[in-house]
């Protein structure tokens, strides 16, 4: 390459040619003059493109750095759940790959829609038929997988087989030395799009059917919405989790050999086997307010203030934050429970603790600090949105009133006016109620110390596999001091604002030749009462749209709020590593509802009650299957029946009901 000088003024001179040059080549009718201009036009435009290229370098070494921040940032996270599968060849080290190894497109994607923003854990081997038909992009359509329960009714649940099946797992792939996390019996779910095409328009569906004034809204049966696309089912699926980065996919498919082989030997058929990334993990003064009804202004935030059940919970020197299960009460003294790793630190030691009036009280406080200060921020962003409203509003009350005053449009000006006006009048009384409600939280819980609710009194080590039902035993009693309580109504689950009282029905109950026993309180308040039995759980009285047994629950936590999950009657394994040892548990799985795109569960929700439509107690939440913050593909919980045993045994007399909630109060 011929490199030329340039002078300033030369390139000063030829600027303009250069901006307007249409080819760099000189024809056959250009001066020498010309022809050294037109030289230095193209040097000129090499010079800015290589300028461009280096640019577009730097750029891309930007984004590589602020990657790797994010990725530090992230790094309770397994790497592959944040590394791009739309990485170009020359970024990927080039090795042998193996026939059983899934694509790296189809080792990201596989899964995703399973968490929130459409991720999903990283697929490691599967052995399922259906063909995995990868995006050529990322901005091409992105199949959404959801998770759903394998009927109750399927050959595994007879006799306790798919207890003696998962056990034979665990042992083939501890025989591999296998790093599993979690062994689990689900079921997937996703939506095909259709292909583009034509239909057919039929002739008479645009007929008029009569006279507009004689149609009849309440004669029309509810209209379903139809899903565009065709709905898939994968088999029911042994679903093993693994320690991110411990398992190829040739070391996968030659344990699923061993696994079939045990399955073929029971004459057992249409079962997948499949192998994913994954990790189990822990989810973590004044008197409170009466909850309130759903139309006062306060009802977005008052239930973090409120003496509904899930109260959002911290240590007063422990930084975990987590939520509060029922209350209870033995004579005239009020407890409530909730799980050890919400307020004791996971390398304080797992002795058990009871306490000793001679040593220092664990204090339990309403929200840690951070909680608390995002609780008060929230409540400034809504006043904030609400004025934004009202202003655009007043614009718009400006126009219809001189609009009335001219007589344009009139009647229908008249009623815009007074509608906006009404909406304005409204707004503003909500913004003052907003408005004195975040004097009242401020003044009154501004300070640690005048949050402090209660301390705990007794928590036993927490114990993995603990017999006779292998339960994991995470538990902690809090005794609560009456005084911050004394609008307690006793062990109400509140439903929150989330959703409406369809909505929350259409997801409960989604059969229609299954009667609906859930009732939407008026008050939004669901009181819970029985405990529901191991037995119970396993036969539901639900059914799917499919028509399959189901068994559906409701939970309200700090973090995730009011969610609604699906009960699997068959039970996890799971197990967690430790540089002493493993712990394996046995855990009651709650899946996320196949219709909703959020997880079940996030971290800060553990302690919450899991419960059935009809307020009766199911479950203790305790964790889920993913390390990250997306929350959890598979929420992990304890049978509530066990753990109350737990606490009965320890407080003789303990009651989760009252006979005069009035009297136990004034006691």
């Amino acid at each position: 390459m011929v490199t030329t000088t340039r002078d300033p003024e030369v390139e000063a001179q030829i600027q303009d040619s250069i901006l307007n040059a249409t080819t760099p080549e000189a024809d056959e009718t250009t001066s020498d003059s010309e022809n050294v201009v037109m030289t230095l036009a193209k040097s000129k435009q090499e010079f800015i493109a290589e300028r461009a290229a280096k640019r577009a370098e730097k750029k891309a070494a930007n984004r590589q750095q602020a990657e790797g921040r994010r990725r530090a940032e992230h790094s309770d996270s397994s790497s592959s759940e944040f590394d791009s599968p739309w990485l170009s060849s020359e970024n990927v080290t080039t090795v042998e790959s193996s026939p059983h190894e899934p694509s790296r497109i189809e080792a990201h994607l596989y899964y995703a829609g399973l968490r929130a923003n459409g991720r999903g854990p990283k697929l490691i081997y599967r052995d399922s038929s259906d063909v995995y038909v990868e995006p050529t992009g990322p901005e091409e359509y992105k199949r959404l997988m959801r998770l759903v329960a394998v009927p109750g009714d399927h050959e595994f649940g007879n006799e306790g087989l798919w207890e003696r099946v998962r056990a034979k797992v665990v042992e083939l792939l501890d025989d591999k030395k296998i790093k599993i996390t979690c062994v689990d019996f689900v079921r997937f779910t996703w939506l095909e799009k259709k292909k583009d095409g034509e239909v057919e328009v039929d002739e008479d569906e645009g007929e008029d059917d009569g006279d507009e004034e004689d149609f009849d809204y309440d004669s029309v049966p509810p209209i379903k919405p139809i899903e565009d696309g065709d709905r898939h089912y994968s088999n029911p699926t042994i679903w093993v989790g693994v320690v991110p980065n411990t398992l190829t996919a040739d070391t996968a498919f030659d344990a699923t050999k061993g696994i079939r082989g045990f399955l073929n030997g029971l004459n057992v058929t249409d079962i997948d086997i499949a192998y994913r990334e994954t990790v189990p993990k822990s989810s973590v003064s004044r008197p409170l307010f009466a909850p309130v009804g759903i139309v006062d202004h306060r009802k977005d935030f008052i239930d973090p203030v409120s003496v509904a059940l899930s109260l959002p919970i911290a240590g007063l020197k422990t930084t975990m934050q987590g939520t509060m299960g029922p209350f209870f009460h033995v004579d005239n003294t009020l407890y409530a429970i909730t799980v050890r790793h919400n307020l004791f630190l996971a390398d304080g030691g797992n002795d058990e603790f009871t306490f000793n009036t001679s040593a220092p009280k664990i204090h339990v406080v309403l929200m840690g600090n951070p909680a608390f200060t995002n609780y008060l921020a929230s409540i400034q962003a809504e006043i904030g949105t609400l004025i934004d409203s009202v202003d655009a509003i007043e614009k718009k009350i400006q126009t219809h009133t001189s609009n009335v005053q001219r007589g344009i449009g009139l009647p229908q000006s008249q009623i815009d006016l007074n509608t906006h006006v009404a909406e304005r009048d409204r707004l503003r009384g909500k913004i003052n109620a907003l408005r004195d409600f975040f004097a009242v939280i401020k003044k009154r819980w501004g300070k640690t110390t005048r949050r402090v609710i209660g301390h705990v009194v007794w928590a036993p080590s927490i114990g993995v596999g603990a017999p006779p039902h292998q339960y994991t035993r995470d538990l902690c009693v809090v005794q609560l001091y009456k005084e911050n309580f004394s609008n307690l109504l006793g062990n109400v689950l509140s439903l929150g604002p989330e959703y409406t009282s369809t909505k929350l029905k259409s997801l409960l109950y989604e059969c229609d030749d299954v009667k609906s026993t859930f009732k939407y309180p008026t008050d939004g308040l669901l009181p819970l009462r029985n405990i529901l039995t191991a037995q119970q759980i396993s036969n539901p009285d639900n059914k799917n749209v499919a028509g399959d047994p189901i068994c559906r629950a409701i939970k309200r936590g700090f973090t995730t709020k009011t969610t609604v999950g699906t009960i699997s009657r068959f039970m996890s394994f799971a197990r967690k590593y430790f540089p002493t040892g493993n712990l394996e548990s046995i855990e009651l799985p709650i899946l996320p509802h196949e219709n909703e795109t959020s997880t079940f569960s996030k971290g800060g929700d553990s302690g919450s009650t899991i419960v059935s439509p009809k307020g009766e107690y199911i479950s203790l939440l305790t964790g889920g299957t993913n390390k990250g913050t997306d929350g959890s593909d598979i929420t992990y919980s304890t049978p509530f029946e066990w753990a109350w045993e737990l606490v009965c045994k320890q407080f003789p007399g303990a009651n989760l009901y009252w006979d005069n909630i009035e009297a136990f109060l004034a006691a």
